[in-house]
């Protein structure tokens, strides 16, 4: 294990190369700016197109910009906070100054102008002085027919952080202490960046690949808890679509964050964009090095203990009583993103995207496991046949990973007229690498006993054609139909070699190919009809998955299995507007959960001697049927958002977890289709804003499950008997999940944010899930008129965010404690910066109309 100094230099030397050359470049760029809005009117309130509008800075020049108002005199820009002097020239209008102080994005309303020839004081223009309005910020949470979208601009708390940390603040969302995140309770949520799967989230990558998307190239979260039938299927709980930054501002662009934390963390990312004439170029990039250490107890007290008869006992068993475990690992990991990519009009009406990214995260950890036992072992005495022993077990695992990643895009984006109908194409290829190696030594007593040595490498292809197609009928109505192509290949290859007597180690080295294709299409027709709205989408998806298993055990012959699915998956979307703003929404679709493809590996992942996971080749989809009824109302300071929903799913996956023989102490997991799962309740979001310097937004989740199944498996009783036990996994009950943010702006440059999410536990009749809460601080003061944000948080503040279980079985009874993360802080900077160049300004309408439809269309980003 190399110590902290080595770590620290090697990421010195390998990271700081990427991250100065970054930073030099950050140089020739400007301020990221928010989005302001208004209109320009004459003294009749009737707009006026075409003008003029200057914002300049009376700060910093180069912050200053320009922008012409459209046919209806409508304009937006991006602005830095600031103070303003607004330049409004139009012809047959006076020229008009007015000082405007731009706190936020937002509309700044009207600005008024005079015709040519209105008597004036002095009979020159007029300039209008001393006018200060604050623009209404944007609300960071927003509800849309069939999604909601939260803005983490305002997310104070991860700064500087990471796609999780960002997670634990968004509506509807819960992340557990091992970076599991969940929807509304349950886990199987679909990830997807830019509206795709993506290589910066691996299959099997987990919490290492959502601390590898920094915070700051976020631009938004879009959470779909019912998805439509343009959306792929898979996803039962959801989809979360992560929007990476993009830029729509015209010359040069972009942003640094450095952030430094405790435990160490270090991480240095820049998201840049230059925009001229029909070119768009991005390059987003970092690194960063983090130390982390997880804390893992377990208690287990077995139940049998009905010793076998001395007459009956072939060799020398072991009968375990108790048993206690604590273990701690420390990891260090570095991680380096890089995408960059560029926009370009061909026409009017016609352009084409292409991105490119890589991403790679590596590190190596420690876990020493310390096991305290108490079991009876058979002694051939007559008299006492039976001596209990309390034997001290050191496991020590050394673990190296790594794991790379590249994903290339390429799109067309066609307008056919000016009414809407559009055409989309994209194919997406990506590669994804993963290899993780671990050497354990373990000893009893202080004499060493068992070696494993394990090793793992895995490697995933994607090929993704997509073609969209939208036509407009009529003002209110459209039409939209699409195809899409998903072709995943994976190849599992392990290698397992050890000194303990388990049979099934021959089975744990074997080589596995997995393939799977989706054929897809979908059509949905939306209209409205006075104030009611609807959406009717219907989705066909052909599935075909082939696994080819091999293995070294001579008496296990390989494994060639094929399933194909046929499914069809219907949503309706429906809405009532009862006023402006206020909106009661009805939906409902189909959607399916396919098993994750090292699920199926019969022996995928060997991780110790007494704890071993088993795949089930045999395992199949799940299939959820989803309803919700919602309403939405909007005003000045608050939105509410009431959602009641039902999800009843069907030969729904739980992990079994037995032993099969009860003389020894080793557990198996093991996935298996059992039973039903019901979830149904209120998520309740909303956002207050009672006062300009006193924010708060919140959630509630308040949800009743009930579950079904009963699952039976073979054990060895204490006399080496085979005998059937079962595992019940009925439950139900009620449960909790509570979020409160709240902002307080102390000043024009201070905000301080609190943050406090609260978990209620679950219990079934095999488990039963204890509560969970945390709070986290954070603070962000504005510097260099505005260029800079200094930012400071802690991470569970009261180190109180860990996960208590207990599992009952009929042999056994076992609670654990898991704390994956414990308290941290850490301190971001941020600059932003803009060239500055001076920008040219349209001449003509056309060519507004132009620029604009060119940002609606640009490709994934």
């Amino acid at each position: 294990m190399k110590n902290k100094t080595e770590i620290v230099n090697i990421f010195t030397r390998k990271a700081l190369g990427l991250t100065f050359v970054l930073s030099a470049a950050a140089l020739a760029f400007a301020q990221d700016k928010a989005g302001v809005s208004g209109i320009i009117v004459n003294k009749k309130n009737q707009p006026v197109p075409y003008a003029s509008v200057t914002f300049s800075n009376k700060a910093n020049k180069s912050l200053s910009d320009a922008v012409l108002t459209d046919e209806k005199g409508l304009y937006q820009l991006q602005l830095a906070p600031g103070e303003y002097d607004i330049t409004v020239e139009a012809i047959d209008y006076k020229k008009s100054v007015i000082s405007k102080n731009i706190a936020g994005p937002g509309n700044i309303g009207a600005l008024s102008i005079e015709a040519e020839g209105t008597s004036t004081l002095n009979g020159k223009t007029t300039e209008l002085q001393g006018v200060v309005i604050t623009a209404t910020a944007t609300k960071p949470y927003k509800v849309e027919l069939d999604k909601k979208t939260y803005d983490p601009s305002q997310d104070i708390v991860s700064k500087g952080g990471s796609l999780q940390d960002v997670l634990t603040n968004v509506p509807s969302v819960s992340v557990d202490t091992d970076g599991t995140v969940s929807m509304r309770g349950s886990t199987n949520v679909k990830f997807l960046i830019n509206g795709k799967p993506s290589s910066l989230l691996g299959i099997d990558d987990g919490a290492n690949a959502l601390q590898s998307i920094p915070a700051d190239q976020i631009e938004r979260i879009e959470v779909i808890t019912n998805p439509s039938s343009k959306f792929e299927a898979s996803g039962t709980s959801g989809i979360l679509n992560i929007i990476l930054k993009k830029s729509k501002k015209v010359g040069f662009n972009g942003s640094v964050v450095g952030t430094l934390g405790y435990f160490p963390r270090t991480s240095l990312n820049a998201n840049l964009s230059w925009r001229k004439n029909n070119w768009t170029w991005f390059v987003n990039g970092g690194g960063g090095y983090t130390e982390n250490k997880t804390k893992n107890n377990a208690e287990t007290t077995y139940h049998t203990l009905n010793f076998p008869k001395i007459d009956s006992i072939k060799g020398t068993p072991n009968v375990p009583v108790h048993q206690y475990q604590n273990s701690i690992n420390k990891t260090y990991n570095k991680n380096y993103n890089l995408s960059a990519g560029f926009v370009y009009d061909l026409s009017e009406k016609t352009s084409i995207n292409l991105t490119g990214l890589v991403r790679t995260f590596e590190g190596d950890g420690n876990e020493l496991v310390n096991t305290y036992d108490s079991f009876y072992k058979y002694t051939g005495n007559s008299s006492n046949p039976w001596s209990l022993l309390n034997p001290y077990t050191l496991r020590d695992s050394k673990t190296t990973f790594n794991n790379l990643a590249f994903q290339g895009d390429v799109g067309l984006d066609h307008k056919f007229d000016d009414n809407g109908q559009n055409l989309s194409l994209s194919l997406s290829l990506q590669r994804n690498r993963s290899n993780n190696n671990a050497d354990i030594l373990e000893s009893v007593d202080g004499i060493a006993s068992v070696q494993d040595i394990t090793r793992r490498h895995s490697v995933s292809k994607t090929i993704i054609g997509k073609a969209d197609y939208e036509l407009p009928l009529g003002e209110k109505s459209k039409l939209e139909a699409g195809y899409r192509l998903d072709v995943n290949d994976n190849t599992y290859d392990n290698l397992v070699n050890s000194t303990s007597n388990n049979p099934l180690i021959s089975n744990y080295n074997n080589n596995t190919d997995y393939r799977e294709m989706f054929n897809a299409f979908y059509v949905q027709f939306r209209s409205k009809i006075g104030n009611f709205g609807y959406q009717l989408g219907l989705r066909d998806e052909v599935s075909n998955v082939k696994i080819n298993y091999i293995n070294q055990n001579p008496e296990t012959p390989p494994i060639n299995k094929t399933k194909n699915y046929n499914n069809l998956f219907p949503s309706v979307f429906l809405s009532y507007d009862v006023s402006k703003n206020n909106q009661i929404l009805v939906n409902y679709s189909r959607r399916i959960d396919r098993p994750r493809s090292f699920f199926m590996v019969p022996f995928p992942n060997y991780t110790n001697n007494q704890n071993i996971f088993e795949g089930n080749i045999d395992l199949n989809p799940s299939y959820v049927d989803s309803y919700e009824v919602g309403y939405n109302i909007t005003r000045k300071k608050f939105t509410i958002n009431p959602t009641l929903y039902y999800r009843h799913a069907t030969d729904d996956t739980k992990m079994l977890v037995y032993r099969p023989d009860e003389r020894e102490r080793v557990f198996y997991t093991k996935p298996e289709n059992l039973g039903n799962d019901d979830r149904y309740g209120l998520d309740l979001n909303f956002t207050y804003d009672p006062f300009a310097w006193f924010k708060i937004m919140g959630s509630v989740d308040l949800f009743g499950y009930k579950t079904t199944g009963i699952a039976s498996y073979v054990t060895k009783d204490v006399d080496g008997v085979n005998q059937t036990r079962y595992l019940d996994f009925t439950g139900s009950g009620f449960s909790t999940r509570l979020r409160l943010n709240t902002t307080f702006r102390l000043d024009k440059t201070l905000s301080v944010q609190l943050q406090g999410f609260y978990r209620g536990g679950q219990k079934t009749a095999s488990q039963d899930r204890k509560d969970m809460y945390a709070l986290n601080f954070g603070a962000s003061k504005t510097i260099w008129k505005g260029d800079g944000t200094i930012s400071f948080n802690i991470q569970d503040i009261f180190n109180t965010r860990g996960m208590e279980v207990y599992n009952y079985s009929n042999d056994y009874t076992r609670s654990s404690f898991m704390q994956w993360q414990p308290r941290q802080f850490s301190i971001s900077l941020t600059y932003r910066f803009k060239q500055g160049e001076k920008i040219e300004q349209p001449k003509r309408k056309k060519d507004i109309n132009s620029n604009e439809n060119k940002d609606d269309q640009q490709g994934p980003m």
